[in-house]
């Protein structure tokens, strides 16, 4: 990390400190432009990359935010950006980087993010006007986003559409979910109206690529989550008694914490290689894809594990709503399923290893 990553780092940690949840939304795009790091400056952004966006990430995962940065700021931004479509990206970045359009990438079917499960479909109408029909699952910030970007099929292969959220034939639900401070949403479409985004036929390029950099981004996430669970963890062990000295004295207490901070360094290493490598310009075909999966497979196992010694180290507060252990425990779990579970970014890596 450079000088400005790390005092961008101190920035935002300070500002999450001072304001909470939601309230904190603001605040972060304006007096940072956390929204537009990772938006080109022709179109209103910072010019940044995937190291800044790891940055912001790591301190969002600490304080568990509910804020649209992984939905729009990420997933949304690089979606217009992949799809080469300036007229798009000109009419929807300016206000995603300024944070007052939050922008939803709707593509999730079936329980699953693999482009080839998609079967929600678009077809032509009068006046280069599409209609869209499907429905789609878990969409990161759906029911509060005032721009959708749907995956559907064409018979030109699969493809990117423009929708606005309240258009007609568009159907939002909030999704009720294990963790709460992760919005996730329902999104039908009956024949809403759509704009194609990009070329016709593309959209398999642009998903993958796509998922790469969410999985980097949330692997981000989970290490700065993982990272506050043993800080918290350690901290409670050293002041809580037990038999007449602190409980963080006993060595099997040492142990188990020794193993967490190794898991948590390990999670580090994996999550930074992998957003080093999407800021390479001209990297080697399938490189991004690797280290994508074994950042999203090694941090999320790695977060799930230190989130359940957290419980266990904590005891019976552990489980209780006056703590946030559980808020991470859930989390955690959440987080590990979403943009696909570590066993099938697993199996990404090995088809990616076995072609070269």
């Amino acid at each position: 990390m450079n000088q400005e990553q790390d005092e961008l780092r101190s920035a935002v940690r300070a500002l999450l400190t001072r304001h909470e949840g939601p309230k904190a939304w603001r605040p972060l795009t304006e007096q940072i432009g956390a929204a537009g790091l990772c938006v080109p400056e022709e179109y209103g952004g910072a010019g940044g990359g995937a190291v800044e966006a790891h940055v912001v990430m790591e301190e969002l995962g600490r304080v568990l935010s509910p804020l649209p940065y992984l939905g729009s700021a990420v997933a949304a931004v690089q979606a217009l950006l992949a799809s080469g479509d300036g007229d798009a990206c000109a009419r929807l970045l300016p206000g995603i980087a300024a944070g007052t359009t939050v922008g939803a990438l709707a593509w999730a079917e079936g329980g699953t993010w693999d482009p080839a499960a998609i079967r929600s479909t678009a077809s032509p109408g009068p006046g280069g006007v599409w209609r869209v029909h499907g429905v789609k699952r878990n969409v990161l910030d759906g029911a509060t986003a005032d721009v959708l970007l749907v995956a559907a099929r064409t018979d030109s292969g699969l493809c990117l559409f423009e929708v606005l959220a309240d258009a007609p034939g568009v159907e939002v639900a909030a999704s009720v979910a294990m963790d709460s401070s992760r919005p996730l949403a329902r999104l039908g479409f009956e024949g809403a109206e759509a704009r194609l985004v990009g070329v016709d036929g593309d959209g398999a390029r642009v998903l993958s690529h796509v998922l790469d950099l969410a999985c980097v981004a949330l692997a981000a996430e989970q290490v700065g989550a993982a990272e506050r669970c043993l800080e918290i963890t350690v901290a409670h062990v050293r002041e809580r008694v037990q038999f007449g000295r602190p409980l963080g004295s006993f060595q099997a207490v040492k142990h188990r914490l020794a193993d967490a901070y190794v898991l948590v360094e390990s999670a580090r290493s994996a999550a930074l290689g992998a957003a080093f490598a999407s800021a390479e310009e001209a990297p080697r075909p399938g490189d991004l894809s690797r280290y994508a999966a074994v950042a999203k497979s090694a941090c999320s196992e790695a977060f799930s594990t230190v989130a359940g010694e957290m419980i266990q180290l904590h005891g019976g507060i552990g489980i209780t709503w006056e703590h946030a252990a559980h808020r991470y425990f859930k989390r955690a779990h959440g987080s590990s399923q979403l943009f696909g579970p570590p066993a099938w970014h697993r199996s990404r890596l090995a088809r990616g290893l076995a072609l070269g």
